[in-house]
């Protein structure tokens, strides 16, 4: 299955010749585009395990976690990748400084960009974006405004941001991660939370026409604001909702790209054709998420002891085939993040798959077995249900082991394998006991660990919380967050780091199984220009945003 996350050489021949740092600025180049203009059609193959409802409203996790509307449809300021260490290009942006001890962010806005519907892109539009995030604090998804107190324009194409305090790390949010909308469109909606946005008017390379909930089709923007871009005319992306078709599609080349997990891949894929090729790099991690409003759920013992208990190993073979590698509790994704971790933390605590110790860790906490076998204390037995999306065969696989292993040890879980809409729908609104998926992540380790500790990005059960789905809340938790925030040394980083893995170590917000990978499949066949390990220059997964629009705007036909 695909999944819902989001990672120097020089850029292909048509985007800008270089990348730069962060008062940097550059002119796209005139590309190698054909005379006659984009051609041929690119048909991308991952199982959603659900049909299009045909929103593109970029605002709207369960709207960006498909990765249909922001790259390719809507553009950042910025595009910044992960794979390499957070290299940054100019896009709606020209250039960027910071001033005031880091507490202000100025933007150059580039002239010449028109939306597809053919009105012009200007400062104006980048302001009313920032505020309408802080008016509606549901499209706030990343909680920008926790660290913003004012974004006003400054001339006719500079953009000033004002900070509470030095928030050099938050340039991933504001620079990368804000989709930038149309004033004259977004201003005329009553409620903008709820807006489906069917018919999106962007200022990126691709146009919604049309979209069905059997397949959505992106044809070129004839205003687009790249000369010579987009080289391709149609891509076409078809709704699978589940995994075998979707790989068949993929095996015998009549989809290009995929994102999604194939079992025994060099057999299912690759050997089908020479042309077929994939390529998966850790980013994240994929969690048993614990709702810590629950009773039981909200013991750090029972947590610890879920941690212990568990043979993410195996959850990594069965599940996974060994594609994802297992995580550790560390929660810091390796090799890609390797230097981050902290081994003294990690030996203070060694989560390994212990199922003795987590029995030991239940009953020094005031649990006993039941005739049943499992744990109980006080009337209340340790029996969960677990919310997981059905679609996805390794996650379901996956959630076997868990479950057996849980078993085990005197905890029963009964999972609930949901379509992803409705799976999606429960886990924000909290409507979970527990629950299986995985974050983002970004640059550094710090922006996963934001998303699942920052009490901003949570919200009381009922309410849609972005990314804290486990509702944590820990003032000490969120000042070191904060702090982090506010120092560009690589060692204060490095050591408060080394503080918020001992807060996931200590009190097991989340457990990590795998480590999430871009998946990535790629055909050769018809297409040049494709994203490889030797050029790693966006995060390949199709849903990973806004990356996907920069590797749709690097291929051209053969």
């Amino acid at each position: 299955m695909k999944r819902t996350t989001r990672a120097g050489a020089v850029l292909a021949s048509g985007l800008l010749a270089a990348t730069l740092a962060a008062c940097g600025s550059s002119s796209p180049s005139s590309g190698t585009g054909s005379a006659k203009g984009p051609s041929g059609t690119l048909v991308i193959s991952n199982a959603q395990g659900t049909q299009w409802n045909c929103s593109f409203n970029p605002f709207l996790p369960s709207v960006l976690n498909t990765g249909v509307t922001m790259g390719q449809v809507y553009e950042p300021l910025v595009f910044i990748n992960t794979l390499q260490s957070g290299k940054t290009t100019p896009w709606l942006a020209t250039a960027w400084a910071w001033g005031n001890n880091n507490k202000t962010l100025t933007f150059t806005i580039r002239n010449g960009v028109k939306f597809n519907d053919g009105t012009p892109m200007t400062a104006a539009d980048v302001v009313f974006t920032f505020n309408l995030m802080k008016k509606f604090s549901a499209l706030d998804i990343n909680s920008v405004w926790s660290v913003l107190s004012s974004v006003t324009q400054s001339g006719a194409s500079q953009v000033v941001m004002t900070f509470k305090a030095p928030s050099v790390p938050y340039f991933y949010y504001i620079g990368d991660q804000v989709p930038i909308v149309p004033e004259h469109i977004w201003s005329k909606l009553a409620n903008p939370v709820t807006y489906a946005d069917s018919s999106p008017v962007a200022t990126g390379a691709f146009m919604v026409k049309p979209c069905t909930p059997q397949n959505i089709t992106y044809v070129a923007n004839p205003h687009y604001w790249q000369p010579g871009e987009p080289k391709i005319a149609k891509v076409l992306y078809p709704a699978f909702t589940s995994n075998d078709p979707a790989n068949t599609y993929l095996a015998t080349g009549q989809a290009q790209w995929g994102s999604q997990f194939i079992p025994n891949i060099q057999n299912v894929y690759a050997s089908k054709s020479p042309d077929n090729h994939y390529w998966f790099a850790p980013i994240a991690n994929v969690s048993l998420i614990p709702n810590l409003t629950v009773p039981g759920l909200n013991n750090v013992a029972v947590r610890q002891a879920m941690a212990y208990a568990i043979d993410r190993n195996k959850v990594s073979q069965i599940g996974e085939y060994g594609e994802e590698p297992p995580a550790n509790q560390n929660a810091i994704v390796t090799p890609t993040f390797s230097s981050w971790m902290n081994g003294q933390a990690a030996g203070q605590y060694n989560y390994t798959y212990n199922p003795a110790k987590a029995e030991q860790i239940l009953t020094r906490a005031g649990y006993t077995k039941g005739s049943d076998g499992i744990f109980a204390k006080g009337g209340q037995r340790l029996s969960f249900s677990v919310i997981n999306i059905g679609g996805y065969s390794d996650w379901v696989a996956g959630m076997s082991v868990i479950q057996s292993d849980l078993k085990a040890v005197g905890i029963q879980i009964t999972p609930q394998n949901l379509a992803q809409n409705d799976f999606l729908a429960r886990l924000y609104a909290g409507s979970y006991q527990l629950a299986y998926n995985n974050q983002t992540g970004g640059p550094t380790p710090y922006y996963e660990f934001r998303q699942w500790l920052y009490s901003a990005n949570s919200a009381p059960i009922g309410k849609n919380a972005s990314t804290n789905w486990e509702r944590y809340i820990n003032p000490a938790t969120d000042a070191l967050l904060n702090q982090y925030a506010t120092t560009t040394d690589p060692a204060t980083q490095h050591h408060i780091m080394d503080q918020l893995q001992q807060v996931v170590l200590n009190d097991v917000p989340f457990i990590p199984m795998t480590q999430e990978v871009a998946w990535y499949q790629y055909n050769t066949g018809s297409f040049t220009g494709w994203v490889t390990q030797s050029n790693p220059y966006a995060l390949p997964g199709e849903y990973l945003y806004p990356d996907a629009g920069q590797l749709l705007l690097h291929l051209a036909p053969k």
